[in-house]
């Protein structure tokens, strides 16, 4: 990461703020999570926000990578500005991720506006960050007070009061100062955070985020809490953090008489189209919030009917990425007498599996599973609720996805903070899941069982036949959309144009390693026949080595193929 602290608003300045940001996020997602009260209380606000920030991160970077690493070759300001908005965008996640998306975007929008400027300084930080608070509240179909709105807005008009002359370090730092004091007020501006003796967990994470905007310019770390309104909230004698931790345990987790999904989706789709789509959504449910433009956009709400949000998206143009995530671990309308409480079991498996037959599977072995559809990963809120639902003392968490990484260990923190003993194995598909899980014995200790776990999902290689659905570069070759692509271990190693051609080379690099036993998931759009026929050259061509075969329904992949 660049030296701070940076004197003007460059592509540098873009960079660092970035990676700081992110940095800051992580150490604050724990705590954000846990006061995450409204609009729904999910937990996993501060987790939202970092993944959002996650994905800024990783296109800045990719703007970088694209020029060099040489300082006379970093890239114009306009192009790191707009690749942070962008990345955002397309990386947000939740009711927070998408209005920081927003925010940022807003900023862009300024910085970008001459895109042969080579940075900017403390006037032109203080546009950005009056267009940030203006174009977040805008894409919001109700704005509340007391919300991240409510900070943003103070954070622009306390920058709007400085004397620049130039400085970007005043201006940041005015910012941060009256989003800190503006947070402190969102008790009182909010019911349900009076109630919870907490302050609004999206205005924390924005805190956190001009936190790093101060430091990008001046070098110095705000030490949040120092505030003495927000310390006073903080450390008031109301029901506090610990108390909020547990919302989520089943349909209270919704806010009373509220939707019981949340979904998001990218949208390709014109501005007019775009207009009747928020009329459209505004009338199915609440907390709307639309984000992006020129053509690419970011949707968000929570409704009764996500069926009818995403028909909502398809009318206005092209919906993908979608999520849907359901708030509560019950019908959320249900209203019938307390049941009497079930006694924990000693130990519980949790597993993200891609499609419903994979579901079944690990059903039968045991496990509480959570759907992951095709571009509709789990949200955190998600793991952490099936964690729940498992309602065991010790639980084995199996991701079942590289990318899930992040997501899982934050589930795995927020449970551990509600007192249940949490192992997270880093599985990176569902047939090391299924190693994993062929080995879990629950009368054994509950470290002696996470090490078996562990070495079979280790000793499982992973690979999967899928179709490519653009041209781009990879460790095999360029690709055309609509080639067969076999990856192993995560890198396309295999470029063909059959599926079984391709699996069956996909197979023939994985077993020349050696192996006991292939796994083999079939998705719906598989070839019929491919099983049969990669079963018989396993068994014509390798001594020993036995081969089962399960369905997976809709995963995603054509093909899951494990060896062990």
């Amino acid at each position: 990461m660049p030296q701070v602290p940076q004197t003007f608003f460059d592509a540098l300045a873009v960079r660092t703020w970035c990676g700081l940001a992110l940095r800051s996020l992580g150490r604050a997602r724990e705590e954000i999570d846990a006061i995450n009260v409204y609009p729904v209380a999910d937990g996993d606000t501060g987790t939202n926000l970092y993944l959002t920030m996650e994905s800024a991160v990783a296109a800045v970077e990719a703007v970088f990578d694209g020029h060099g690493t040489l300082s006379e070759r970093k890239p114009p300001l306009a192009d790191a500005a707009r690749a942070m908005a962008h990345g955002a965008l397309i990386g947000a996640r939740g009711n927070s991720g998408t209005i920081l998306a927003q925010l940022l975007r807003g900023m862009a929008q300024v910085l970008a506006a001459d895109g042969e400027t080579a940075h900017t300084d403390g006037e032109g930080l203080r546009l950005a960050l009056r267009r940030a608070a203006d174009s977040a509240r805008h894409a919001v179909a109700h704005p509340v007070e007391g919300t991240v709105l409510s900070v943003a807005s103070a954070a622009a008009n306390a920058a709007d009061d400085t004397d620049t002359e130039g400085d970007c370090g005043t201006v940041a730092r005015a910012a941060y100062e009256g989003a800190c004091a503006a947070l402190a007020a969102t008790p009182g501006q909010l019911a349900v955070l009076e109630r919870a003796g907490v302050v609004d967990a999206g205005g924390r994470g924005l805190v956190a985020v001009l936190a790093a905007l101060v430091e990008t310019f001046t070098g110095e770390v705000p030490v949040f809490g120092a505030h003495a309104r927000v310390e006073a909230v903080l450390a008031s004698g109301s029901p506090g953090v610990a108390d909020v931790t547990l919302c989520g345990d089943g349909p209270e987790a919704v806010q009373e008489g509220g939707p019981a999904f949340e979904v998001i989706y990218l949208l390709e789709a014109d501005d007019s189209a775009v207009t009747r789509l928020r009329q459209r959504l505004d009338a199915l449910g609440d907390s709307l919030v639309v984000v992006g433009g020129d053509g690419l956009w970011n949707v968000h709400v929570h409704v009764d009917d996500a069926g009818a949000a995403v028909e909502a998206g398809v009318e206005a143009g092209r919906p993908y990425r979608i999520r849907i995530t359901h708030f509560g671990l019950e019908d959320v309308h249900t209203t019938g007498a307390e049941r009497p409480p079930r006694e924990r079991a000693q130990r519980a498996v949790v597993a993200v599996v891609p499609g419903e037959g994979l579901a079944g599977l690990y059903g039968e072995a045991g496990a509480t599973t959570v759907l992951a559809r095709p571009g509709e990963p789990p949200a955190s809120g998600e793991l952490v609720a099936a964690v729940r639902r498992a309602h065991a003392r010790e639980v084995v968490l199996l991701p079942n996805d590289a990318e899930l990484r992040h997501t899982a260990a934050a589930a795995a923190e927020q449970a551990r903070a509600e007192g249940i003993r949490v192992a997270l194995i880093p599985t990176r598909s569902a047939v090391q899941g299924i190693a994993a899980l062929a080995v879990h014995e629950p009368e054994r200790r509950f470290d002696e069982d996470v090490v078996s776990m562990t070495s079979a999902a280790g000793a499982t290689r992973y690979a999967e036949v899928a179709v490519a659905e653009r041209q781009s570069w990879t460790m095999a070759g360029i690709c055309q959309a609509g080639d067969v692509l076999g990856l192993v271990d995560g890198d396309v190693a295999v470029i063909g144009a059959d599926v079984t051609a391709t699996a069956r080379a996909v197979l023939d690099r994985m077993l020349a390693a050696g192996g006991e036993l292939v796994t083999l998931v079939l998705g719906d759009e598989a070839p019929v026949s491919v099983a049969d026929i990669l079963e018989i050259h396993v068994r014509e061509t390798y001594l020993a080595v036995d081969t089962v075969v399960y369905r997976g329904g809709r995963q995603g992949a054509l093909l899951l193929i494990g060896v062990e």
